[in-house]
C-alpha cells in the first residue's frame, strides 16, 4: 500500500534546514518494514500576498508499506518529526493519505489550484476531508502547502524528486544503463534527438532531479554530443537552494 505524506513551512528565512530535508529525514523513523519510495518537491504558486519562505514549495514523502495497519504508525512518526525538527517562527503542516482514499481527487485538484491562485487554510481543509490535516505552529498555514504536495504527487504527473534510488550518490557523469538500472528513465527533449542509447554518458551537472512523470522517474535530457547529454535544469546558488 502506498501512503503520500505532505509537508509544508517548518523553516524560516536563513535556515539551513529546509522542508525538503525535513521530509527527507523521515525516512530514518518509519517502521523498517516500510519504505520509501521517494521524495518529491513540489511548486506551488509564488506571489507578493503568499508568505513563503524562499520558493514556496513544498514536500511530499511516498512511503509503500504492507498494509493499513502501518497508518497511524506513519501518522504518529510524521507527527512527532515535524514536530520536532520545525523551526520556531515558521506555520508547519502536515498531510497523510493512503492511496485509493476518496479524497485524493479533491486534493489533487486542490494541488493544481494551488499553483494558480491563492487559497485558504479552510480550501485546504475542505479538500482534505476526512484525510489527516493537521498545523504544528505558528498560524498552520502550512496545511495548505501540506495538502497540494499530498495531492500533486499523487496525480503522477508534478514534482522533482529530491530523494530517489539513492540519487545523491551517483557520480557527476553517468551512463544511462546506470540510471535505468534504478528505475530512472532517461528521455531527450530535443526536436529531432534520437533516443538515448544504453552506454550513453549523461551530465547531471551534479544535480540528479530527474521529474515525477507518469507516475515514474523520468530524467529529461538534451544532446550535448555524440553518445553524450545533459540533464536539463542545474542547481540555484548553494546559499539558497534547501532541497
Amino acid at each position: 500500500m502506498r501512503v503520500f505524506i505532505g509537508f509544508d513551512d517548518t523553516d524560516i528565512v536563513n535556515s539551513d534546514f529546509g522542508t525538503g530535508k525535513v521530509a527527507r529525514c523521515l525516512e530514518r523513523l518509519i517502521p523498517k518494514e516500510c519504505k520509501v519510495w521517494g521524495v518529491i518537491r513540489q511548486q506551488l504558486l509564488v506571489d507578493p500576498a503568499i508568505p513563503y519562505t524562499s520558493h514556496n514549495s513544498s514536500a511530499c514523502v511516498v512511503v509503500d508499506c504492507p498494509d493499513a495497519s502501518y497508518m497511524e504508525v506513519l501518522k504518529s512518526a510524521a507527527v512527532t518529526h515535524i514536530e520536532k525538527v520545525s523551526l520556531p517562527g515558521s506555520d508547519p503542516g502536515l498531510c497523510l493519505v493512503s492511496e485509493g482514499d476518496r479524497t485524493l481527487p479533491l486534493l489533487t485538484s486542490f494541488g493544481a489550484l494551488c499553483t494558480a491562485k491563492i487559497v485558504s487554510q479552510k480550501d485546504a481543509r475542505l479538500a482534505a476531508g476526512s484525510a489527516h490535516l493537521s498545523g504544528h505552529g505558528g498560524t498552520n498555514d502550512g496545511i495548505i502547502g501540506a495538502a497540494a504536495a499530498v495531492g500533486l504527487t499523487a496525480s503522477g504527473w508534478s514534482g522533482r524528486f529530491i530523494e530517489y534510488s539513492g540519487l545523491r550518490d551517483f557520480p557527476d557523469s553517468v551512463k544511462v544503463s546506470a540510471l535505468r538500472q534504478k528505475n530512472i528513465l532517461v528521455v531527450s527533449m530535443d526536436r529531432d534527438a534520437c533516443c538515448p542509447r544504453p552506454e550513453d554518458m549523461v551530465d547531471t551537472k551534479g544535480w540528479l532531479r530527474p521529474r515525477l512523470w507518469g507516475s515514474m522517474a523520468v530524467l529529461p535530457v538534451k544532446p550535448s554530443g555524440i553518445g553524450l547529454w545533459e540533464s536539463l535544469g542545474e542547481k540555484r546558488n548553494p546559499d539558497k537552494q534547501k532541497i
